[in-house]
């Protein structure tokens, strides 16, 4: 996947991650920026085009591709962290959890696939793709189904030769993170190594030391060190 000269679209471009890929793409010379919100006022980047987008809403997400139609490259960033345990957590902040991550990550690739042949995806992962703590239940459960998803529509889109890549880090430096005093990584280092990858054709982009240490332990004892 070439950046340069390419048609991107970012989803939660209004900050955080989202708002530093709108603003790397524009510097690695994309020739067009889409970038959403579901409040597009919110999006201040200069040299974007804002798209108003709700990827919980499948009338939104038809609606965002039909103001498109060119899209080759398509950044599934929106995120929601609600902090629902599986058990005795709300319901509905997990469902809302499993709505953007997993739902929302679908509904834009399904409807977004017929522009992206020959394109590519990022889909915006997590190091809790494959672990789990408590406060994080519902979120851990969502990313870990949109890292599947990404292997599977990875497959299923090779046809057409739509490259998928998924990022997979630990904190960063974000509001959603905010309150969590924990050391966490700078969003545009992020996103430098998530864009570098995805140019150089990975499949997954491990991008700090939290996401390769935790992939690596995935073949050890799943009690680990921990207590029961």
């Amino acid at each position: 996947m070439q950046i340069s000269g390419a048609t991107a679209l970012v989803t939660g471009a209004n900050r955080g991650i989202g708002r530093h890929f709108a603003a790397q793409l524009l510097e690695r010379g994309a020739a067009t920026v889409y970038a959403t919100a579901r409040r597009p006022e919110s999006v201040d980047l200069p040299g974007v085009r804002v798209l108003p987008l709700d990827v919980t809403d499948p009338d939104s997400v038809a609606a965002a591709a039909r103001a498109t139609g060119d899209v080759t490259l398509l950044i599934n960033n929106a995120g929601v962290a609600t902090g629902a345990d599986l058990v005795g957590g709300d319901l509905d902040l997990i469902r809302r959890e499993m709505d953007t991550h997993f739902w929302g990550t679908l509904h834009m690739i399904r409807a977004f696939a017929p522009q992206l042949a020959g394109g590519a995806i990022l889909n915006v992962l997590s190091a809790l793709s494959w672990s789990a703590y408590p406060g994080a239940g519902g979120y851990a459960a969502a990313k870990a189904a949109e890292w599947n998803l990404t292997n599977a529509v990875r497959l299923e889109l090779a046809a057409q030769q739509t490259q998928v890549t998924g990022l997979l880090m630990g904190a960063v430096d974000t509001d959603m993170m905010a309150s969590y005093d924990v050391p966490k990584n700078e969003p545009a280092v992020i996103v430098k190594a998530a864009l570098d990858g995805l140019e150089a054709g990975e499949w997954e982009v491990l991008a700090d030391e939290t996401a390769r240490a935790v992939k690596a332990s995935l073949a050890g004892d799943p009690r680990g060190g921990q207590k029961t």
